[in-house]
């Protein structure tokens, strides 16, 4: 999957957009995704000036993307401006090691459960083959008026 196919499945946009590619799908089961870290990201201009890192928070949004991208494909809805995917919440965070401009985020992302519009993931973000970020999450599915 591709940005153009990425920003037909999620509704955020730069800056917040946070998944530049899907590099496989196993629908129902795990997505796995990438995150380029830029300099440029506007996060950088206060976290940190003199020592650049990505935030955890940044982390953890772009698992939940790659965790709705995972849903909407595993689903028979379509995400339009009537459905949206609410990130519901988030258990167990653990940061290992600091990500930097340069870094490539490997955003691995498995399917625990769904039922009744409920979806519960596992998510592991990895720089290269280290651990540096996981986390449960969990998020929903809601209809809402146009």
């Amino acid at each position: 999957m591709d940005i153009h196919q990425i920003l037909k499945c999620l509704p955020h946009r730069y800056p917040i957009l946070l998944v530049d590619r899907v590099l496989d799908i196993e629908k129902g089961k795990r997505i796995r995704a990438l995150k380029n870290v830029s300099i440029n990201e506007p996060v950088f201009l206060g976290h940190f000036p003199h020592r650049p890192v990505f935030p955890g928070v940044m982390i953890l949004e772009a698992m939940a993307q790659a965790a709705t991208l995972l849903a909407v494909g595993s689903s028979e809805v379509v995400l339009d401006e009537t459905t949206v995917v609410y990130f519901a919440g988030i258990d167990g965070a653990r940061f290992k090691r600091p990500v930097e401009p340069g870094d490539q985020l490997i955003l691995d992302v498995t399917l625990d459960r769904a039922k009744a519009g409920i979806y519960k993931f596992t998510g592991k973000a990895y720089v290269g083959e280290e651990l540096a970020a996981e986390a449960q999450l969990m998020s929903t599915m809601r209809r809402i008026a146009p």
